[in-house]
This record gives C-alpha cells, structure tokens and sequence, in this order.
C-alpha cells in the first residue's frame, strides 16, 4: 500500500465523509469532501476524466465503502483501481507508526471516537449536538460547549436547539455525579 500510494502516477482518494477525513487521512489524498457515502458516484463520474489512465488508490475506515467505490470506478471504465484491504483500521493495526503515511487519527463509530497506531484510542472528541469529532482547537473554539455546540454546528442551530441540549447536558451531568448509567443520549 505505502508503495502504491507513494506513487507520482498514483491518485489516492478518501472515500469517507468530511466530517471523518477532517482528523486523519493519508499523506496527498484527495478529499471529495462529501457529506455522505451516497455522493461518492456522483463525484466520481464529475472527476472521471481526471482518473482516467492513472492509478486510482481508494481507502476507508473498515474496507467496505472503498471495496465498494473500487467496483463503481471500474464499472465506468476505470482499470488500475485498487484499495486498501481491510480499510484504515488494519493498516493502522499492522503497520508500524515510523513506517506509516497515514496522518492524524482514524474516526471511528463508537465511544473511542477515533483510533491511532496500534489501534490505541485517539484523543478526539465528539460533539454531541452534531456528532462531528472534535480536535484540540475545535475544544479552544469560544463555539464549543460541552454536549452543546461546536465550531463545526454552532452556526447551524438554534437558540431553542442550544437550549436542548443544555437541559440534555445537564441530565447527563446529574446522573453521572450520581452515579448512575450514563444518560441514554450519550
């Protein structure tokens, strides 16, 4: 994969979504920044003739998404596309830290939040307004408030939605200063 990848031929693509590529991806990769899985064809079709003769390198977190991007592409006539088996997960497993390409931290979709090398849970975030994690300076962000509001949804909410999860916050709070299961919204 390093090989591949560190290839001037080669075009290496994120096929995760923003939110997710916005804490790690690997060195040169290609953003189509999309909000959603679903808007992966449409960009590809858009970016086809920019692919087209080149190596193509797909990854995601777990391997299906680019297993799946990888057979759209070659559907529209793509040849050499190739993609990352076993996804971000296993790469960051096997592959030692001094011989890695990968940058940053790996989203990942349960209460770590994001994972690095060797698959040690990362130091990310999550919002829990938006669920888009959260690095150091999203943290600083005058934005930011625990279980509230982050630079990355403040703008989009409302005061009546700020207000929700306030009140959701501060039940969440409460039960855990006594103790209890953490609050079902966590």
């Amino acid at each position: 994969w390093n090989a591949l990848i560190s290839d001037a031929d080669t075009i290496v693509i994120d096929t995760r979504n923003a939110y997710e590529v916005s804490i790690g991806t690997f060195k040169g990769a290609v953003d189509p920044a999309t909000t959603s899985f679903r808007e992966f064809p449409a960009w590809v079709e858009q970016h086809r003739a920019e692919l087209v003769g080149r190596k193509v390198a797909m990854f995601c977190t777990g391997g299906i998404r680019c297993e799946k991007a990888t057979a759209y592409a070659k559907s529209l006539g793509l040849e050499d596309v190739f993609h990352l088996k076993g996804g971000i997960l296993k790469y960051l497993e096997e592959v030692p830290a001094e011989q890695s390409l990968w940058q940053g931290e790996c989203f990942v979709f349960d209460e770590r939040v994001s994972v690095s090398h060797g698959l040690v849970e990362g130091e990310a975030e999550l919002c829990r307004a938006c669920r888009h994690p959260l690095t150091g300076p999203d943290l600083l962000s005058s934005k930011y408030a625990a279980g509230i509001s982050c630079p990355h949804c403040y703008d989009a909410r409302s005061d009546e939605d700020r207000a929700r999860y306030a009140e959701r916050q501060r039940q969440v709070e409460l039960a855990e200063a006594q103790g209890r299961a953490p609050h079902i919204g966590r």
